[in-house]
C-alpha cells in the first residue's frame, strides 16, 4: 500500500496519548504502515553501556506511530485529507498532492 504521508510533511496526531500535537515526519516505514514523528510517542528505554553510549542508563526515544493516527496539516494549519491533481509540465503530466480543505498544493 502506498502512503500519502511523506518524509518532511507536517502532521497532526488525531488519536492516542499525544492527540492534538503537531510535528514533522522524520521517517516513513511503508511496510509496517508507520511514521516517525518528531516529539511524539516518546518512551523510556533502558540501555546497557556500549561504545556509543558509555554511561548507559535510561534513554528517552521517539517511537513510530501508525499512519492512521496522523493527519496532514495544510498551509492554514488545519488537518486535511489529500487528493491528487495532474498538472502539465514540459509536455508531461505530473501528479501533485493537494489539501482538500483549501485546494492548495502540499
Amino acid at each position: 500500500m502506498k502512503l500519502t504521508i511523506k518524509k518532511g510533511d507536517t502532521v497532526q496526531i488525531i488519536a492516542g496519548n499525544d492527540k492534538g500535537i503537531t510535528g514533522r515526519v522524520l521517517q516513513v516505514y511503508p511496510l509496517k504502515m508507520r511514521v516517525l514523528v518528531e516529539g511524539v510517542n516518546i518512551r523510556k528505554k533502558h540501555q546497557k553501556p556500549s561504545q556509543k553510549n558509555q554511561s548507559g542508563g535510561i534513554v528517552s526515544k521517539e517511537l513510530p506511530v501508525h499512519y492512521s493516527n496522523v493527519m496532514l496539516v495544510d498551509s492554514d494549519k488545519n488537518p486535511t485529507r489529500t487528493g491528487i491533481q495532474y498538472e502539465e509540465k514540459d509536455g508531461k503530466q505530473i501528479a501533485v498532492r493537494y489539501a482538500k480543505t483549501n485546494e492548495k498544493a502540499l
